[in-house]
């Protein structure tokens, strides 16, 4: 018995001590779990607990750009809306170059990529995508005048460039498995670049995704679709791979809401509806007279524009709709004058000659703002000036028999892209006989608003570069003096 004690006291001492060390290096070790991601909150939680949601994105007409009344663009809006939804504030990386994204996010700047990134297989084993937003085709582009291939193979031996690191590179090396002779040059120069060198002239081929020529054409109409590639592609924010994907999941969450309640059709019509509407004369008249015509009068716009709170472009592009900048126009129907006014509205409007260049932009800037001020109050920005403007056309009694229309078709009165679908139905007699105010021709305010908002966002794209090139230089108080 006594022998045997000895060797039992030394079993026990190895237990208590191995059980002490166990301890000593839970209690060692435990910081260094706590710090580990098992025990970290998710992605979500953290972007909901630091209340913002860091995105990488590039500045383009068609994802991010800075407006004089702040950030604007087709992403900003789409993700400033996701982070509401998540009760946060976004904030956003601006990259110089679309080939600065992937390598930026995948080393951890941000908590998701917005920049009109294309889907493809090989970008899907470095990022988790969310549900696509938006479909574009990739499109073949040169300029009007110059020789337009209809096919693939009639590429070859044109001068062609792409920007390098994009999805137009991997569509390329896929054709020329088909077409060895199949040639071009990787530039590290953005889309929107080279697309203005083709219309230069300096450049015979480009390739850009859809969404991008149709912005892009608005502001160079020259530009021209030889051809569209097969397959549609889609776009997506990008987030990070790995086994938290609450981030991703509430993206899927929200964007699934978004397309249900029609607000993502209604911005994607808000940025890319007008452009995709246009054509080449009309643009090409337009730009031409924004330099000829529209000095000889933007005083007066502007004066409306400061008198009664709006912006002063918005009235040049509705005097250009209404009269081409003519002061003396006057249609078939009697209305008359820059704004297009009829006589009871001039009237009332105490303007006493329509055909006065200063009277008539100041009586339909005047106008305008009192059908804002109008519009019910559910009707928020931007649709209560798109319905405005569509009421300074038919009248704001037709324009609400539309809306009442569009309320029993089980759509969004307060959202100007379903009302658009129910204004031409006051020309059916199925309909206009239902309604208080009876037949209105109810295409004309669509096109009208169509065409107010394209004229209205190349003169807003022209202004601001007047005003760039025009900026005085500051000065570079270390230059040596001369």
């Amino acid at each position: 018995m006594d022998r045997n004690l000895p060797q039992r006291q030394t079993g026990l001492f190895h237990v208590v001590s191995r059980r002490c060390c166990s301890a000593l290096l839970v209690v060692l070790l435990l910081p260094c779990f706590l710090s580990c991601s098992f025990f970290e909150k998710n992605k979500l939680q953290a972007v909901i607990a630091a209340g913002e949601l860091v995105v990488l994105t590039r500045a383009s007409p068609t994802t991010y750009y800075e407006t004089p009344e702040g950030p604007a663009g087709f992403e900003h809006d789409l993700v400033k809306s996701f982070a509401e939804s998540l009760g946060v504030n976004p904030r956003f990386i601006v990259a110089e170059k679309f080939s600065d994204i992937m390598p930026r996010f995948l080393k951890g700047e941000a908590d998701m990529a917005a920049a009109g990134i294309t889907v493809t297989e090989s970008r899907a084993r470095l990022v988790r995508f969310g549900p696509p937003y938006q479909e574009i085709r990739q499109q073949v582009i040169y300029r009007l005048g110059t020789a337009r291939p209809t096919h693939v193979q009639e590429l070859i031996g044109r001068q062609i460039e792409v920007q390098t690191g994009t999805s137009y590179v991997e569509r390329l090396n896929e054709l020329r498995r088909e077409h060895p002779e199949l040639k071009w040059t990787e530039v590290d120069r953005e889309t929107e670049e080279l697309l203005q060198t083709v219309w230069e002239g300096l450049l015979e081929i480009s390739i850009a995704d859809s969404n991008i020529v149709a912005v892009t054409r608005q502001y160079f109409p020259d530009l021209q679709v030889a051809f569209s590639f097969p397959n549609p592609e889609l776009l997506a924010w990008a987030f990070p791979r790995g086994q938290d994907q609450s981030l991703h999941d509430a993206a899927m969450k929200f964007l699934a809401q978004s397309r249900a309640s029609g607000e993502l059709a209604q911005l994607i019509d808000r940025y890319y509806g007008p452009a995709s509407r246009t054509n080449f004369v009309n643009l090409s008249v337009y730009k031409v007279r924004l330099r000829s015509v529209l000095p000889r009068y933007q005083l007066l716009f502007e004066k409306a524009g400061k008198k009664y709170g709006l912006d002063w472009r918005l009235l040049a592009a509705i005097g250009y709709q209404e009269s081409f900048w003519n002061p003396e126009a006057t249609s078939p129907t009697g209305v008359r004058g820059m704004m297009m006014l009829t006589e009871e509205t001039a009237n009332h409007l105490g303007v006493t000659d329509r055909l006065d260049a200063a009277q008539g932009i100041d009586g339909g800037a005047r106008y305008l703002q009192s059908l804002i001020t109008r519009m019910p109050p559910g009707v928020t920005e931007p649709d209560r000036l798109w319905m405005a403007l569509a009421a300074y056309n038919i009248g704001i009694n037709h324009l609400e028999d539309a809306r009442i229309l569009t309320q029993k078709q089980g759509r969004d009165p307060n959202k100007w892209n379903d009302v658009k679908n129910y204004l031409p139905w006051l020309a059916d007699e199925a309909w206009h006989s239902k309604t208080k105010f009876g037949y209105a021709r109810g295409m004309e305010p669509v096109l009208l608003v169509n065409r107010v908002r394209t004229y209205y966002d190349v003169l807003v794209k022209t202004d601001e570069e007047e005003k760039a090139r025009n900026k005085p230089q500051a000065l570079d108080l270390k230059a040596p003096a001369i």
